[in-house]
């Protein structure tokens, strides 16, 4: 099966279904942006720390990676950044050029996988931004891999990613207030679902999602030829029965030295 091709098309009827990380930032938000007052958030509502980036980002090459959706590129791009933003989903990068048009910014869209960057060439960007998004592939090395490729030297990439501890629970059972253990990690739909459950999946239009090990989504970065220089962990805001025992969610800012 074909999961990025899946995947791009479950993401469009994400669009298509009003779901929250689809949905643009407003006016508003990029007017402040253009005032030097903004902030963006790569795993849920958590910003990252300001002082992760340059004082100023004006004229700074940034890559916005699997961040489509109309929300962060717009944002960098109203606070002065040459940004361009890769994703999967047609429909989630028709956002983005929807809020670029509205608000009258300068942003670059590009239809495209984030373990395969062969459009940009070496040392492209200042910086990269990865919201969680690599639960979508498979094998997250490359994405490591390609991002340092693409990344100027001292270019810093902050990525959100999802804790695999997670993907140890039945959904419905949380739903219903329980933690059952059912998975091991990593975790992978297909090791882990019926064939009976892929197909359900495939039929709805789901995404297909992996927990990939914290060696695989840390030491893979310094594997790559980062070195971490910040961590953060955030939840669902307490919107999930797991929040009351782990962080879901984890931040880091990785720089090319």
């Amino acid at each position: 099966m074909d999961t990025t091709k899946h995947n791009s098309q479950a993401w469009d009827k994400k669009v298509e279904d009003g779901a929250i990380y689809t949905k643009p930032v407003n006016k508003e938000m990029t007017e402040r942006a253009k005032n030097g007052k903004w902030n963006i958030s790569v795993t849920t509502d958590k910003a990252v720390p300001r002082n992760w980036f340059p004082v100023s980002i004006e004229g700074l090459k940034i890559l916005c990676l699997a961040s489509g959706g109309g929300q962060q590129g717009p944002i960098l791009a109203a606070a002065g950044a040459d940004v361009t933003v890769v994703d999967i989903s047609e429909q989630q990068l028709i956002q983005d050029q929807m809020v670029a048009k509205r608000d009258n910014l300068c942003l670059k869209t590009i239809q495209g996988s984030m373990t395969d960057l062969h459009f940009f060439e070496d040392a492209s960007f200042d910086l990269i931004i990865n919201p969680v998004s690599n639960v979508f592939v498979e094998n997250v090395l490359p994405v490591w891999k390609e991002a340092y490729r693409v990344l100027k030297q001292g270019g810093i990439l902050i990525a959100g990613f999802t804790n695999p501890i997670l993907y140890l629970f039945d959904d419905e059972q949380e739903d219903k207030g329980i933690l059952e253990v059912k998975h091991s990690i990593p975790y992978s739909p297909y090791k882990s679902l019926t064939e009976e459950e892929i197909q359900k999946c495939v039929y709805n239009n789901q995404t297909f999602e992996f927990g990939h090990t914290l060696e695989d989504q840390i030491q893979g970065q310094i594997e790559a030829g980062f070195v971490i220089g910040g961590f953060y962990e955030s939840d669902f805001a307490g919107s999930r029965l797991v929040d009351q025992y782990f962080k879901s969610f984890i931040t880091t800012k990785a720089i090319k030295l």
